[in-house]
């Protein structure tokens, strides 16, 4: 939402649009370099950061939403997503800093004891990856800052949101031995060493500098190029590209790659 209009129309009648008690919260990966991070928002009243997320339209399939969300937030279309979690405990949603007066002056809304928004939620967890270089993060009327964080520094994160990470970053890094998800991360034609590395920075553990990258190349996964990089006086290392046709098929069917 991006305008205070919206915003009144959601806590009053958005319930007729959307599913009231079940949200998504997605945990977005950014890759960049060699580094990881997660993308997250600071919300204007709580003034805490926590994950992008919201409801689920009415008429929309449950990844249709979290692409949606995703959207909004990196401004790419199509992301790689997978449902890791879901989350209900009791009182999840409740939070003390929430300052109903503060709330009002910043958006000129009162919130009713009865308002379809302070009911107990349950929130369906997405991840998503994306290469930070092609992402233009974006805060909304209800957010103050939308910026990425290394995922070894994340700051302390509002509601259930830090049992959301940990979870994702889970659930991702054991996907990653099943769906092949570097070639939006990286170049058309890369080196074995930009690939390796890409993998270990996104396991988050070292890896065999020879076997891993050759198991991609015995899946058929990776093709070898006519090409190298010049790297003046040192061997010049070759480059290699995905093939379109096994990757397209690994993401629908999953492989094994450890």
């Amino acid at each position: 939402m991006k305008s205070l209009s919206e915003l009144q129309d959601f806590f009053e009648v958005g319930y007729l649009h959307y599913l009231p008690h079940l949200t998504i919260d997605c945990a977005i990966f950014g890759y960049q370099q060699g580094e990881l991070k997660l993308l997250l928002v600071k919300n204007k009243i709580i003034t805490d950061w926590c994950l992008p997320g919201g409801f689920i339209k009415r008429e929309e399939k449950l990844d249709e939403a979290a692409g949606r969300i995703s959207q909004e937030r990196t401004g790419i279309k199509n992301l790689f997503l997978k449902q890791f979690k879901t989350f209900g405990d009791p009182g999840r949603n409740s939070y003390k800093k929430f300052d109903k007066e503060k709330f009002f002056k910043l958006t000129g809304i009162k919130i009713q004891a009865n308002n379809w928004l302070l009911d107990h939620t349950v929130s369906i967890g997405f991840y998503a990856i994306t290469d930070i270089s092609n992402a233009s993060p974006e805060a909304d009327v209800m957010s103050s800052e939308c910026a990425w964080f290394p995922i070894n520094d994340l700051p302390e994160l509002a509601f259930d949101h830090n049992e959301m990470v940990s979870e994702a970053l889970l659930t991702m890094r054991i996907h990653l031995y099943h769906f092949p998800i570097g070639k939006s991360m990286l170049p058309e034609k890369f080196t074995l060493k930009e690939i390796h590395l890409f993998y270990e920075t996104m396991i988050g553990k070292k890896l065999n500098p020879s076997n891993f990258p050759n198991k991609l190349i015995s899946l058929g996964l990776l093709e070898k190029l006519n090409e190298k990089r010049s790297i003046g006086a040192h061997r010049s290392p070759t480059f290699y590209k995905f093939n379109t046709k096994v990757y397209d098929k690994a993401l629908g069917e999953g492989l094994v790659l450890a």
